[in-house]
C-alpha cells in the first residue's frame, strides 16, 4: 500500500471523490436534461460539440494564467467555475439565451479545471505507483457514483432542476476544500520544446475524445431514451453501473504497475470495443440490455482509465512542462470529441439511428490501441508500465 503514503495524492483523490459526487450526480444529467428541456437530439450533440470547440479556443490562455498564479490556484478556480454551470443549466428551456450562456461558461470552466487538474495530478503523483493511484481514484469515483445519480434523479423529480442543480453546485464548491492543503506547482513562462514534447499526449487524447463522443455522450442520450426519459430510472441505471464498477477499481492499476502495460492494452481496448458494440445494439430501445451495457461500461472504465492515464500522466511528468503537455493533450481531446459529436449530430438530423453515432467510437479504439501498444512497448522496462 505504498501508493497511499503520498499525502498530496490522497488529498487530490479526496477532492476528486467529492468533485465526482457533483459530476456523477447533477453532472450526469447535463446531457439528458438538455433533451428533457426541449433541445432536440441533434441540438444537444451540437451544443456539446460547441462546448468542446470553445474549450479548444480558450486553452492556450491557460498557460499564461498558470505561469502567473500557479497550478493550485487554477485548479481551485476551475472547480468553482464548474460549480457555476449547474444553476445556469436549470434555466435552459429549449434553444434560449441560457443555453448559449451555458455553452460559453462550460467551455471556460471545463478548460480551466481539466487542463490544470490533470497537470497537477501528473506533477504530484508517483511514477512507480501511477496505475495504483489512478485505480484508487477511479474506485473512489465508482463508489461515489452509486449514490450520487440516485439522489440527483430523486431531487430532479421531487424538487425540480433549480434545487437539484443548486445542490450539485454546492457539492462542487465543497470539493475545492482539500486543495487548500496541497502544495503549489509553479509553471515557467517559457519552456523550449514543450509543445513538441506534448504530441504523444495530444494523439492519445485525440483518439480518446473521439471514443468519448459516441461511447459517452451519444450513449447518454440513447440510454435516457431507452429508459423512457425518466430521471429516476436513468439515475438508477447509473447507480447500478457504479456498483459494478466499484468492484473492479484497483485491479488493472496494479497490473500496470507490475509491468504488464502491454497486456493491459489488450484487455482494456478489447473490452472497450465489446462494450461499444453492446451499447450500439442497446440503443435500439431495449431497456434491460441498455442497463446491462451501462453497468458493464462502468467496469470497463476501471480497466480503461488506468491504462490510458498511466501513459498520459507519466509522459506529462517527464515532459519539459507538465501543464503545456496537458493543455495540448486536452486540446486533442476537444478536437476528437467535437468531430465525433458533429458527425453524430448530422447523423441524428438525417434520422440515422443513434447506434451509428455510438459505433463511430470504434474508429477511436483502433487508433488508441496502436498508440498505447507503442507506448508500453517503448517503456517495457519502466516500473510503471
Amino acid at each position: 500500500m505504498a501508493y497511499f503514503r503520498n499525502r498530496t495524492v490522497n488529498l487530490l483523490n479526496l477532492h476528486y471523490g467529492i468533485h465526482v459526487l457533483a459530476i456523477s450526480g447533477g453532472g450526469a444529467f447535463f446531457t439528458v436534461y438538455l433533451l428533457k428541456a426541449g433541445v432536440p437530439v441533434p441540438g444537444v450533440l451540437a451544443s456539446l460539440a460547441l462546448i468542446l470547440m470553445g474549450r479548444f479556443a480558450i486553452r492556450p490562455a491557460i498557460v499564461g494564467f498558470a505561469a502567473r498564479f500557479g497550478l493550485k490556484r487554477l485548479v481551485i478556480a476551475g472547480t468553482l467555475l464548474v460549480a457555476c454551470e449547474f444553476p445556469l443549466l436549470a434555466e435552459v428551456h429549449g434553444a434560449n439565451a441560457a443555453l448559449f450562456a451555458l455553452i460559453a461558461l462550460a467551455a471556460m470552466a471545463d478548460t480551466v479545471y481539466w487542463s490544470t487538474y490533470h497537470a497537477y495530478f501528473a506533477a504530484l503523483g508517483d511514477d512507480a505507483h501511477r496505475g495504483h493511484q489512478i485505480g484508487a481514484r477511479e474506485a473512489i469515483a465508482a463508489v461515489v457514483g452509486i449514490v450520487a445519480p440516485l439522489l440527483a434523479g430523486w431531487m430532479l423529480v421531487a424538487f425540480g432542476p433549480r434545487v437539484a442543480f443548486g445542490a450539485t453546485a454546492a457539492i462542487a464548491v465543497i470539493s475545492a476544500l482539500p486543495l487548500l492543503w496541497t502544495p503549489d506547482v509553479a509553471v515557467a513562462r517559457h519552456v523550449p520544446g514543450a509543445w513538441k514534447a506534448a504530441t504523444p499526449g495530444m494523439l492519445l487524447f485525440l483518439a480518446d475524445g473521439w471514443i468519448g463522443s459516441g461511447y459517452v455522450f451519444v450513449w447518454q442520450v440513447a440510454l435516457f431514451v431507452s429508459l423512457g426519459e425518466n430521471f429516476l430510472v436513468y439515475g438508477g441505471a447509473l447507480a447500478i453501473s457504479a456498483l459494478v464498477g466499484a468492484a473492479g477499481g484497483l485491479l488493472l492499476g496494479r497490473h500496470i504497475d507490475a509491468g504488464h502495460g502491454g497486456r493491459a492494452v489488450w484487455i482494456a481496448l478489447g473490452g472497450m470495443a465489446a462494450i461499444i458494440l453492446l451499447r450500439a445494439a442497446a440503443a435500439t430501445g431495449h431497456p434491460v440490455v441498455a442497463v446491462a451495457a451501462q453497468a458493464l461500461g462502468a467496469l470497463e472504465n476501471c480497466l480503461y482509465a488506468p491504462t490510458i492515464m498511466t501513459a498520459v500522466y507519466n509522459q506529462a511528468k517527464r515532459a519539459p512542462c507538465t501543464l503545456r503537455f496537458h493543455v495540448a493533450a486536452e486540446g486533442g481531446w476537444d478536437v476528437g470529441g467535437a468531430c465525433g459529436l458533429l458527425i453524430a449530430a448530422a447523423l441524428a438530423e438525417w434520422r440515422v439511428p443513434l447506434s451509428a453515432g455510438i459505433a463511430l467510437s470504434l474508429i477511436g479504439v483502433a487508433g488508441l490501441f496502436v498508440l498505447l501498444r507503442r507506448y508500453y512497448a517503448r517503456n517495457a522496462m519502466d516500473v510503471a508500465g
